[in-house]
C-alpha cells in the first residue's frame, strides 16, 4: 500500500507539472507573435507561438522526417534569402503540396534529365517566400523533440548550432490539455489525502473495541 501511495504521489506531481507548463505557455501565448525572419535569427524567439514573415523555404535541403517511403512530413530550412548559406531556422511541415512535390522528386523520377526539368518547372516553389505560423520546440514538453531533431540533423551531416530554432508549422497551444493534467493531479492528490486520513481511523478502532472487552 505504501508503494502504491508513493507511485500515486509521483504521478500526481508529474501531471501537476505538465499542467503548469501547458498553462504557462497558454498565458504567454494568447495569439501568435509576428516576427521577421531576420529578427528571429538575430534575437531568437520572443514567445513559443510565432508567425514568421519574410523567410524563404529551401525544399532541396529538406529532410524526410520518417526516413521511409511512407512520407508524411519534412524538416525544411527557412532562410532570410534563397542565397543564404547558413541555416538558423528549420520548420517541420505536413503541407500536402510540399510532401507530394518532394516525394515526386526523390522517388518518382527515373533519370537526371527528368530531375533537371522538374527543378526548372518548380524553381519558384522550391525557394518561395513562406509566411510560417507554428510553435517552437522550446517548452519543457517539447524539449526532447528538439533534441531528436538535432540528432536527425547530425545523422544527415547537416551542421547546426546549439541555438538553432525549430518550428512545428500549424501547431498551437493546446487549451484543454492543461486543464486535464491539472484536474487529474488534483483528483489523485485528494484520493491520496483521503486514504491517509482514513488509515489511522482503521488502526484506532480495533484497540478501542479490545479495551471495551
Amino acid at each position: 500500500m505504501k508503494r502504491f501511495r508513493v507511485t500515486l504521489l509521483v504521478i500526481c506531481l508529474i501531471l501537476g507539472w505538465l499542467g503548469y507548463a501547458d498553462l504557462r505557455i497558454l498565458l504567454r501565448n494568447p495569439e501568435p507573435v509576428p516576427i521577421s525572419i531576420g529578427d528571429l535569427e538575430r534575437n531568437g524567439a520572443p514567445r513559443e507561438w510565432l508567425t514568421v514573415t519574410g523567410g524563404h523555404q529551401d525544399l532541396l535541403q529538406a529532410i524526410n522526417m520518417s526516413g521511409t517511403m511512407e512520407i508524411d512530413s519534412f524538416l525544411v530550412p527557412l532562410k532570410a534569402s534563397p542565397e543564404a548559406s547558413e541555416i538558423h531556422v528549420w520548420f517541420e511541415t505536413r503541407d500536402p503540396e510540399i510532401v507530394d512535390l518532394l516525394t515526386s522528386y526523390y522517388f518518382h523520377l527515373d533519370n537526371d534529365t527528368e530531375r533537371s526539368e522538374f527543378l526548372v518547372e518548380n524553381q519558384f516553389i522550391l525557394t518561395a517566400e513562406r509566411e510560417l505560423t507554428g510553435m517552437t520546440a522550446e517548452s519543457l514538453v517539447a524539449d526532447s523533440n528538439r533534441q531528436k531533431l538535432l540528432e536527425l540533423l547530425e545523422e544527415m551531416n547537416v551542421p547546426a548550432s546549439e541555438n538553432v530554432i525549430f518550428i512545428s508549422e500549424g501547431k498551437q497551444p493546446v487549451k484543454g490539455r492543461a486543464l486535464f493534467f491539472s484536474t487529474m493531479a488534483v483528483i489523485g492528490l485528494l484520493k491520496l489525502l483521503f486514504d491517509l486520513l482514513k488509515s489511522p481511523a482503521k488502526k484506532i478502532q480495533p484497540e478501542t473495541e479490545c479495551e471495551k472487552g
